[in-house]
């Protein structure tokens, strides 16, 4: 175990600064719990504000409001910084949050050079021990409700059925394809919203699932995972089977919902272009994978794409669009792994630990004198 002891332990909440991220790595009920773990919290002027937490909330909860960050031990982020911030650790001290070394080595580099740790945030294990800790999950809740609430708000018809003085209208057909987190709270949301609502995902233990929240599970081929929860390859004459139920289904849906990814690779092809043209005009697809290489043929990251009347959506910010409650779901979750790093108010950050070390993409450096 590593362990770095400091005098007054200083943790800092940055002002997230791209355009699109509304969310804040702590709320003013995350300053409590770490004052008690002994740090004193520093948080960027307006940091919560676009999530609902004004300055004053903070200040009121024993933080201090600051116009740039000193110095701190701990640096807690939402979205992938840039490189600069590694100036704002510590030497010894520690990032909690988002860090992809394939597409950002530069972080990675200054992190080293400074030199700091790096907790990786969405690899945190998904495992029960992890489970308070669950970035991923958490968010991906967040973004399967928005991404429904983006869907409906773009369909030219009503979700539910009505039974009006003017007729009788049909409720919208509504099409989740992959039965993760993201896809579970997509059933469930669009199924409140009064839509029929039909799934799919390739794992046969998700027919239950998807059942238990009112959907619909389309009768298409499944197989079991590999030991790494990965599907294994079918043979051509089941793949074609699939892709036959699932395009005359897509090709009947109002609204379709994709969301398979699998982190580390590109997202994998769900819908054809073909399928697509075979939609309604008026019909929305939202492609939750769109930032990953896209599940649906033609969407592009944050584009509105029109594929002859049917619109395809590839938002990248959807936790970021109900930034209030992403925000205080993923402050609780950095919070326990940052108390899991905390004993006898010092900073142990601990390669060999079950949930620290399969997220940690920098290592911490070996204090003089300690032991590896």
């Amino acid at each position: 175990m590593t362990a770095v002891p400091f005098g007054a332990m200083q943790l800092g909440i940055r002002l997230e600064t791209t355009d699109t991220e509304h969310r804040v790595a702590a709320t003013p009920s995350s300053i409590g719990a770490y004052t008690e773990l002994g740090f004193d919290v520093q948080v960027e002027a307006g940091a919560g504000v676009a999530a609902g937490f004004p300055d004053s909330t903070y200040a009121d909860a024993g933080a201090t409001v600051v116009d740039r960050l000193d110095a701190v031990d701990v640096l807690l982020a939402v979205s992938v910084p840039h490189a600069d911030v590694a100036a704002l650790i510590n030497p010894g001290g520690v990032y909690v949050g988002p860090l992809d070394p394939e597409a950002d080595a530069d972080l990675v580099t200054s992190l080293e050079q400074r030199p700091a740790a790096g907790v990786a945030v969405e690899r945190i294990p998904r495992t029960t021990l992890a489970q308070s800790m669950d970035v991923l999950s958490s968010q991906a809740t967040a973004a399967g409700y928005a991404a429904v609430l983006l869907g409906a708000t773009r369909l030219p018809k009503f979700m539910p059925m009505l039974v009006t003085a003017a007729g009788t209208v049909p409720p919208a057909q509504v099409l989740v394809l992959g039965v993760g987190v993201a896809g579970l709270q997509a059933i469930a949301t669009a199924k409140r919203l009064g839509a029929v609502v039909y799934a799919y995902d390739i794992r046969p233990e998700t027919k239950e699932q998807v059942e238990s929240l009112g959907g619909r599970f389309v009768d298409a081929p499944t197989q079991e995972m590999d030991e790494g929860g990965y599907a294994r390859a079918v043979d051509e004459e089941t793949a074609q089977r699939q892709r036959e139920i699932l395009a005359d289904v897509v090709a009947g849906s109002d609204l379709v919902i994709t969301t398979a990814q699998v982190p580390g690779r590109t997202a994998p092809r769900l819908v054809d272009a073909d399928v697509v043209r075979r939609m309604n005009a008026g019909s929305v697809i939202v492609d939750m994978a769109a930032g990953s290489g896209g599940n649906v043929e033609g969407s592009e990251p944050d584009r509105e794409v029109d594929v002859d009347g049917v619109t395809i959506l590839g938002p990248t910010d959807l936790a970021s669009r109900v930034a209030e409650d992403a925000s205080r779901m993923y402050a609780r979750n950095v919070q326990e792994m940052v108390a899991r790093m905390v004993a006898d108010e010092a900073l142990h950050v601990d390669p060999d630990d079950a949930v620290i070390g399969p997220a940690l993409v920098v290592q911490p450096i070996q204090p003089e004198g300690g032991d590896a």
